[in-house]
């Protein structure tokens, strides 16, 4: 066994595999992404789901000042929008977005959307966990998802 320290405990959890989501929020007309691995459902009744961000992650205030915001689960064709949303302070000009009920942005082609409300948010370590009442779902079955293992797509 290795002693736990940040790069042995990356790479350990780097072997579970997950799927690829982008969160998007909206503010001032403005679109914001960030992509985000550590999605997760918590209830069915009623239905919640979760993701953390990072304290030090670009636009974390926007985010925590949310009503409502989207959950965008990336198909195979979509390796790029996941990369270019890892950024910091990423533009989402050239993304195509459709609009949601809430005024969100839910971006086209995924496997599927989540339009949620803010419920909570949890400090814990260096991240802040988000929970979310899903309130409007988006499913397309003709796509594959995008997943992550092991630092690489697949």
């Amino acid at each position: 066994m290795n002693n736990i320290n940040i790069k042995t405990f990356k790479k350990t959890l780097g072997k579970f595999t997950t799927g690829v989501t982008v969160v998007c929020v909206k503010k001032n007309e403005k679109i914001y992404g960030k992509t985000v691995n550590s999605f997760n459902s918590l209830s069915l009744k009623p239905p919640l789901v979760l993701f953390s961000l990072g304290n030090y992650s670009s636009s974390i205030n926007t985010y925590l000042k949310s009503k409502y915001l989207t959950i965008n689960i990336l198909s195979k064709k979509q390796k790029k929008i996941s990369n270019h949303f890892s950024k910091k302070n990423p533009l989402s000009k050239n993304i195509s977005f459709f609009e949601g009920d809430n005024n969100t942005c839910l971006i086209n082609d995924c496997v599927a959307n989540l339009e949620c409300k803010l419920i909570d948010k949890i400090k814990k370590g260096d991240h802040i966990i988000f929970i979310c009442e899903v309130i409007n779902v988006h499913n397309n079955d003709k796509l594959k998802p995008l997943s992550y293992y092991n630092s690489k797509y697949y």
